[in-house]
């Protein structure tokens, strides 16, 4: 097909092409009724396999066990179960491929032809003969004449995508109402994080920030062997002149000026410990949302959609720092289960 339709095919005259095609030689699947029916059988059979392997993966997904090895010499050992997820897939994707390909080589039409320019606009004519020639490629490729070929294919797209969507069961399991809680409880003392060091009143001076956490972090930490825990539960202490507060986000959660919340910025999860002691902002450095600790964590910059959950806090009978309860919202970013 020429790349510069009639000013190259024709001459200025439309008499004669400049470059006229090679003569066509119909290929054996167009002269052998018996050759072209191999071929149908041949991209049938790769579409089905297809179809077969695709089940087979999901088949290994969710009956083979992971705790099962393979040596591969000097490829290395590898999970037995991940070896047969990719053979099976990969294979699914490939017979697909192959089949599209003999499938075009040999059973659709081949005959080489010169598309001539045409204005944009075209007129109803042009647009009439180009419906004619799609519905000419239709028949042509024998997608309705062949039908095992078209079965076979619709089968293999239709069952492709279940492996892309049973791979979603790794992302784990639906937070539920995970994420609405915390650990802290009523009367868990406030510890500076990674020293475990409890906290007094005293020990925050005006414009003080202190990353902190629960007393008890560690010891639930080794029960759930994950980090999911201090991700919602770590937090920030600042300290300002209590005539500086302008609002809380419940009656008296602070203590003597002390204000506790969220290290979890609450638009993409990024810890936040940037804080200006004469604005009271805390800023995210990810995407610098910015909020105002002096009036009730609002946002007063950037894409973060909610304010920063606040802690309410009081001191135990020993002077200590503790949680009055855990935090009245969820932490973190927003989620669509959010009511």
């Amino acid at each position: 097909m020429s790349d510069h339709g009639t000013d190259l095919a024709t001459t200025e005259h439309g008499d004669e092409p400049q470059f006229p095609l090679p003569p066509h030689h119909a290929r054996l699947s167009d002269t052998d009724p018996r050759a072209a029916k191999a071929a149908e059988m041949q991209v049938a059979i790769m579409f089905g396999l297809s179809a077969v392997l695709t089940i087979a993966f999901v088949v290994v997904y969710f009956a083979f066990p992971t705790n099962h090895f393979l040596d591969l010499g000097p490829f290395g050992v590898v999970q037995t179960s991940n070896f047969l997820l990719g053979i099976t897939f990969g294979l699914a994707v490939l017979l697909i491929g192959l089949g599209a390909i003999q499938w075009a080589k040999k059973l659709m039409a081949d005959e080489e032809i010169i598309d001539e320019r045409h204005p944009v606009g075209s007129p109803q004519a042009d647009q009439d003969a180009a419906a004619a020639l799609f519905q000419q490629g239709v028949d042509e490729s024998g997608f309705v004449e062949r039908k095992i070929v078209r079965r076979t294919l619709i089968g293999a797209l239709a069952l492709f995508p279940i492996p892309l969507v049973v791979l979603l069961k790794d992302m784990g399991p639906m937070p539920g109402d995970s994420l609405d809680h915390t650990i802290w409880h009523k009367g868990s003392r406030i510890v500076v994080d990674v020293t475990g060091k409890p906290i007094k009143p005293e020990d925050l001076d005006i414009g003080t920030l202190v990353a902190a956490s629960p007393e008890d972090l560690d010891k639930v930490q080794e029960v759930e062997g994950n980090q999911n825990a201090r991700a919602k539960a770590s937090i920030i202490l600042v300290r300002m002149r209590p005539d500086e507060i302008k609002s809380q986000q419940g009656e008296n959660w602070d203590y003597e000026g002390i204000l506790a919340f969220s290290k979890i910025c609450t638009h993409v999860g990024c810890p936040i410990a940037l804080y200006q002691q004469r604005t009271h902002a805390l800023l995210c450095p990810c995407h610098q949302s910015t909020f105002d600790l002096s009036d009730s964590g609002k946002v007063v910059f950037g894409p973060a959609a909610r304010e920063m959950p606040q802690l309410p806090i009081t001191v135990d009978s020993d002077g200590y720092l503790v949680a009055q309860s855990d935090f009245q919202q969820p932490v973190g970013p927003s989620f669509w289960e959010r009511s």
